[in-house]
């Protein structure tokens, strides 16, 4: 498959039921979508728990509401992937980051911050 280009995404911050993040990544005509109850991982903390969520409409790409915002948007681009992991790029706001989705059995995964990061 190639790399994904022009493909979008969006991190919201939900505040309720309980607070989490929501990452979602447009594909397919939809946006897959995984609950990061930690946010994306950084430099102090390279994994983080992924659950794989419903897919959402493409609309929910720019949706806001009272209990949910709009951490980071851009767009994301595919470098490699197989049955149990998905290695990606985020161009967010604050730049670029690259992640691997691991998926480790049912609806769990594991968002990792890769070593090796784009340079600047």
């Amino acid at each position: 498959m190639p790399p994904s280009t022009g493909a979008r995404f969006v991190l919201h911050d939900h505040r309720r039921p309980s607070p989490h993040f929501d990452l979602r990544l447009e594909e397919d005509g939809v946006l897959r979508s995984w609950a990061v109850p930690k946010g994306l991982p950084d430099d102090t903390a390279h994994d983080r728990l992924a659950i794989a969520v419903d897919d959402h409409e493409l609309d929910h790409v720019d949706f806001e509401d009272e209990h949910k915002s709009i951490a980071d948007a851009g767009t994301w681009e595919e470098h490699d992937r197989n049955e149990r992991r998905l290695v990606f790029s985020l161009h967010g706001r604050d730049g670029v980051r690259r992640y691997a989705l691991i998926h480790t059995g049912g609806t769990q995964w594991l968002l990792h911050l890769t070593r090796e990061q784009p340079r600047s």
